[in-house]
């Protein structure tokens, strides 16, 4: 018998990750500099903030392939992220260790939504949602 799929993304490892990854840019971005408000805070907020809520939408979707582009959404967000982590980095507005455990936990988002998209995929015969 098939696994259903779970319709509450509250319960979603990759939700939950991907919240926890929003939330712990949310606050290290409140310590940027003031001029970086409207420019990389709120690329770097947008992107991130991205990834959860492209997870929920897709969610919510009742046809694997429209769950799938939403988590592929989520994906490019996800990479969005890492660069502006990055570039946050070099203009030293992040500090070496606190990019390294944004990064690592972008990397488990990334992974977790790895798994969900070949699971999603193996079973992509079936065009509705079981």
């Amino acid at each position: 018998m098939r696994k259903q799929l779970n319709n509450r993304f509250e319960e979603l490892e990759v939700w939950r990750e991907a919240h926890k990854l929003t939330l712990f840019i949310y606050k290290e971005t409140k310590k940027f500099p003031s001029e970086e408000k409207f420019r990389l805070v709120d690329q770097i907020c947008r992107s991130a903030s991205s990834v959860p809520t492209n997870i929920v939408e897709g969610n919510s979707k009742a046809y694997k392939r429209e769950y799938l582009q939403f988590l592929f959404l989520a994906k490019g967000s996800l990479e969005e992220t890492k660069y502006h982590l990055l570039l946050s980095m070099d203009l030293g507005y992040l500090e070496k260790e606190k990019y390294e455990t944004l990064f690592n936990q972008c990397n488990k988002v990334g992974s977790l939504l790895g798994g969900l998209i070949k699971y999603l995929k193996s079973g992509l015969h079936l065009n509705h949602r079981p």
